[in-house]
């Protein structure tokens, strides 16, 4: 396991909590980005074993300001009644407000939820809110220390994808799980750094989810800065991903590993891996 990292001041960071997907896997665990800028968090999905993994990454679940979901499915919304649930009985209560945001039907699916699970996932209005986003809306949205713009992704019809540009001018683009779409390649353009799934190797490919080739392909067209492959599936721990993509991008490439540290517009430096920042 490797941390990427320049060590340069702080600016917008970026840590892959989880690479994996809903496979149980003790390498990988389900779908997780933090990114974290001027003292602001900011979670990417929430999949199950987020909470552990943020503790390893040397950050606890109070320090977290916004919850950002791609869409609904359990490996990337899964933990999300136990987050709210930690949130409101543990050691030390929330004192930072929590914003919760997601694509259309979010508060269709938090209202489910609370039918689950009732009061215990309930936090004061003052310290919790929803934002649903719209990935067809133009424009940027005020995210704390972030801005925060989107598009709708070909996988669910609440899917999105999400670029993050830090107040150091840092770019971040996050797929979620999506097929090749034109709105993906457009957020993309230019950005510092992408994230995106390349889920199964391309003899597996299956509708609704990109392969080391076509993730690649789409990091060219968009002209990223790096690219780094998550939401791998074990099928892409047995074959070597990196040449399948290099078909198509020959620029900086990453293979995400859980905890795996990233400062998005700075050279890639390799150091020992840590558990703290």
């Amino acid at each position: 396991m490797s941390r990427y990292d320049d060590g340069a001041p702080p600016a917008t960071r970026v840590t892959i909590l989880g690479s994996g997907t809903c496979i149980p896997s003790l390498a990988r665990s389900a779908c997780a980005v933090l990114v974290e800028t001027d003292g602001f968090r900011m979670l990417l999905d929430l999949g199950p074993g987020t909470m552990r993994r943020l503790l390893e990454a040397g950050v606890t679940i109070g320090e977290i300001d916004w919850i950002v979901l791609s869409h609904f499915h359990p490996d990337h919304s899964g933990e999300l009644a136990s987050f709210l649930f930690a949130s409101r009985y543990g050691d030390e209560p929330r004192r930072r407000p929590l914003t919760l945001a997601g694509g259309p039907g979010l508060t269709r699916f938090m209202d489910g939820l609370r039918q689950v699970y009732g009061h215990w996932i309930a936090l004061p209005p003052e310290l919790f809110s929803l934002m649903e986003l719209a990935g067809d809306a133009p424009g940027r949205r005020d995210a704390g220390a972030f801005s925060l713009q989107t598009a709708c992704v070909d996988h669910n019809p609440e899917s999105i994808a999400l670029r993050i540009t830090g107040r150091d001018g840092r770019s971040v683009v996050y797929s979620g799980d999506t097929g090749p779409c034109a709105g993906l390649t457009a957020l993309a353009r230019g950005a510092d750094l992408l994230i995106c799934e390349a889920a199964l190797p391309d003899a597996l490919q299956r509708p609704g989810h990109m392969t080391p080739p076509l993730t690649g392909r789409l990091a060219a067209e968009a002209g990223v800065g790096l690219l780094v492959m998550t939401h791998l599936y074990p099928a892409c721990d047995r074959i070597d991903i990196e040449s399948e993509c290099r078909r198509f991008w020959s620029g900086p490439l990453l293979v995400a590993q859980d905890l795996m540290r990233i400062r998005p517009g700075y050279p890639m430096r390799e150091t020992p891996c840590a558990t703290t920042p």
